[in-house]
């Protein structure tokens, strides 16, 4: 992708969602759509609308489940403009084939994703709370190797990560990075953060980004300006 730029359509209304996609449909590669979105309207039809309005699409569902349960879902987003959808990695091998499997019998043929290690999520709570043991990249691998024996084509993984993954699973395994944050732009609620230019300079593919481009701080303009000033910092990095 020549725009790795994955503008995340964190809003609750179809309509607001449409009127970024006409804002930015020609500054970013694409779109994310998640949980708040597809809850309020309905996965296929914010797939549908996303699609005619130019958008490629990055379904952010993160299933977990049962491989069977996992298949019928991710048939039903293996819609025509899906570039990819995720799963949860630490669902297991059986899972993810399940979703790799119902996604290739379908016409779109989406990539498949598997989320190792939520970008909220910090070494103390893996450790603590989760109760997974050891070195927080460690796991991103091991689940990042897991899913490349399950057949996927990438993970959705922090920056952090990226080097490491790409070490072990080769320079054509995928890494999608959300957690991205611009220097003039606030964290919020990510932890493992690094700017789109460290991101990219780190091997990432694709950069998912939200409130900094959807809701931009008013000395930067609107979300086609935000995008544009990210674009020609990531651009300085590529050269």
């Amino acid at each position: 992708m020549n725009n790795p730029i994955l503008a995340a359509l964190d809003v609750d209304t179809l309509p607001d969602a449409l009127r970024l996609v006409e804002q930015l449909r020609d500054h970013v590669g694409g779109f994310k759509v998640g949980l708040e979105l597809c809850t309020n309207v309905g996965v296929q039809t914010v797939i549908a609308a996303v699609s005619a309005a130019g958008g490629e699409i990055f379904v952010d569902l993160k299933f977990k489940d049962i491989p069977n349960t996992v298949a019928a879902a991710a048939r039903a987003v293996s819609r025509p403009g899906v570039m990819f959808f995720n799963v949860h990695a630490d669902g297991g091998a059986a899972m993810m084939r399940a979703a790799l499997e119902a996604a290739n019998a379908s016409a779109a043929k989406p990539k498949v994703m598997g989320v190792t290690v939520l970008t909220s999520m910090d070494e103390a709570t893996l450790n603590n709370e989760v109760r997974v043991p050891g070195a927080l990249v460690e796991q991103a691998v091991h689940l990042a190797k897991l899913a490349q024996s399950a057949g996927l084509a990438g993970v959705v993984c922090s920056a952090h990560e990226v080097a490491a993954i790409k070490a072990a699973c080769g320079a054509d395994f995928q890494t999608v990075v959300p957690g991205v944050r611009p220097s003039w732009a606030e964290a919020n609620d990510q932890r493992r953060v690094m700017t789109p230019a460290e991101t990219i300079r780190v091997g990432a593919d694709y950069l998912v980004i939200g409130r900094p481009i959807t809701r931009p701080p008013e000395a930067i303009g609107s979300p086609a300006d935000a995008a544009q000033k990210i674009l020609e910092e990531i651009a300085g990095v590529r050269q």
